[in-house]
């Protein structure tokens, strides 16, 4: 008679004693509890392995009520920004043994609105959000589900939700008194749609930078475009239309600073010799653009960071009382967009402006 193997899997008792450890060390392990030693985690592995063992999450919710599942809400998926405050919330998420969904809402207050109704019938334990307009609709529906929702982004103070947010007006002055130290005199601003909440703050940074320095605003150093590359390429032509005299540009985001250094240099205007470039966000692409692109980093890995245990913490009951406001500050990066020698010129920058257009 041929003995067959069982296709019963292993429980977390038999992983323990083949482990040599206690079941709640093997719980530890398998959530990646911070405090279990090298040696501990690869026996508890090696005795996961060899057993077959697979954690009971349908368990898990019945004993503690919840699904083991977050979300994560941003605008766009395909932002370099969301992507990186996306990987942070992960990497909390997988160490304390919670699966993480992603939902992009396109910026639609009715997606937005939607994953909160997600939450409030609990198809999800809690969530992440981030949101272009705090419309008065987005704020009540964030009162049923408090305590299990985290926004990322500023939301007012009396709000009952924990938040994380940047002070993006003050990156927007670093930037723009960066431009002005250096000596520039006509900085144009490119900023994005108006309305939502980071051209909000940009253009309120912009007003504060030139102010600081005793420089009046102009209305028409000022364009609005998309948040993208081809935003910034095709914005710096009627900044230039309306100010061929400008000396400093200071886009309000990374991806519209690298379409505004292409398009420059097409149209045969030096950076930062003729014109200086800085954006915002510290997006990996300023590390190779040509040339590398100054900015104001606004921190979006720490800030995904600290929304996962932030909001970890509340699902968990480590977290109780006051809400939390936790507020990170932007850093000014220098890079050669702004930093190489720039020479004395009078008049408007050198510049053939049938360079690199399409017929």
């Amino acid at each position: 008679m041929v003995a067959r193997r069982s296709s019963k899997r292993g429980t977390i008792q038999e992983v323990a004693r083949l482990a040599g450890v206690s079941p709640a060390t093997v719980s530890r392990v398998l959530n990646n509890h911070p405090r279990t030693s090298p040696e501990t985690r690869r026996r508890v592995l090696d005795a996961v392995a060899q057993l077959g063992y697979v954690p009971d999450h349908t368990a898990r919710s019945l004993k503690t009520g919840n699904v083991g599942e977050i979300a994560l809400a941003v605008p766009d998926i395909g932002n370099p920004v969301y992507v990186a405050i996306a990987k942070a919330v992960h990497e909390v998420a997988a160490r304390r043994g919670w699966w993480l969904s992603l939902i992009s809402t396109e910026g639609s207050q009715t997606e937005e609105l939607r994953a909160l109704r997600a939450l409030a019938g609990n198809r999800i334990d809690g969530l992440i959000i981030t949101s272009l307009t705090v419309s008065q609709a987005f704020l009540r529906a964030l009162e049923p589900v408090q305590g299990r929702v985290v926004v990322i982004g500023r939301v007012p103070d009396e709000t009952p939700v924990d938040n994380v947010r940047v002070e993006s007006e003050v990156g927007a002055k670093l930037a723009v008194e960066h431009l002005i130290d250096l000596g520039c005199q006509r900085i144009g601003f490119i900023n994005g749609v108006q309305g939502t909440v980071p051209s909000t703050s940009r253009i309120e940074g912009y007003r504060l930078g030139l102010a600081s320095r005793g420089m009046e605003y102009d209305p028409k150093l000022v364009v609005e475009s998309d948040f993208t590359i081809m935003g910034g390429y095709e914005a710096i032509d009627r900044l230039l239309e309306q100010a061929p005299d400008l000396d400093g540009v200071f886009a309000a985001n990374d991806a519209m600073a690298i379409g505004v250094l292409r398009r420059l240099r097409e149209r045969g205007i030096r950076v930062p010799h003729d014109v200086a470039v800085i954006g915002m966000d510290d997006i990996d692409l300023c590390r190779i653009a040509t040339p590398t692109l100054s900015t104001v980093t606004l921190l979006a890995a720490e800030r995904g960071r600290i929304a996962g245990e932030l909001l970890l913490d509340r699902i968990e009951g480590r977290a109780q009382g006051e809400w939390q406001r936790v507020t990170v500050l932007p850093r000014l990066i220098v890079r050669e967009s702004t930093s190489l020698l720039r020479v004395e010129r009078v008049g408007p920058p050198h510049q053939d402006p049938n360079v690199g257009r399409q017929g």
